[in-house]
């Protein structure tokens, strides 16, 4: 796929995230669009290249959009909504 960033296979920053089912793939895909690179196979652990502070937070933002429950999400919206 061209454009697409991949993992280096003997990567010291690629660090497998905890994500099943589809939840893997809308990661993945968001992942790229931010630029870091992942790999996600069938069968297999979705895995991300983190080697910046600001990717670690990015990587966290999204897994947590993604797999957060809806009400944890809006209460943690309206509690960014009240602080000063």
């Amino acid at each position: 796929m061209e454009g697409m960033k991949s993992l280096q296979a003997d990567s010291e920053a690629a660090q497998t995230l905890g994500v099943k089912g589809a939840e893997r793939w809308e990661i993945y895909w968001r992942l790229q669009q931010l630029d870091i690179p992942a790999q996600c196979a069938t069968n297999q652990p979705l895995k991300a290249q983190i080697t910046s502070p600001a990717a670690v937070v990015q990587v966290w933002s999204v897994v947590r959009q993604t797999t957060a429950p809806r009400r944890e999400l809006v209460l943690w919206l309206h509690r960014c909504w009240q602080a000063e």
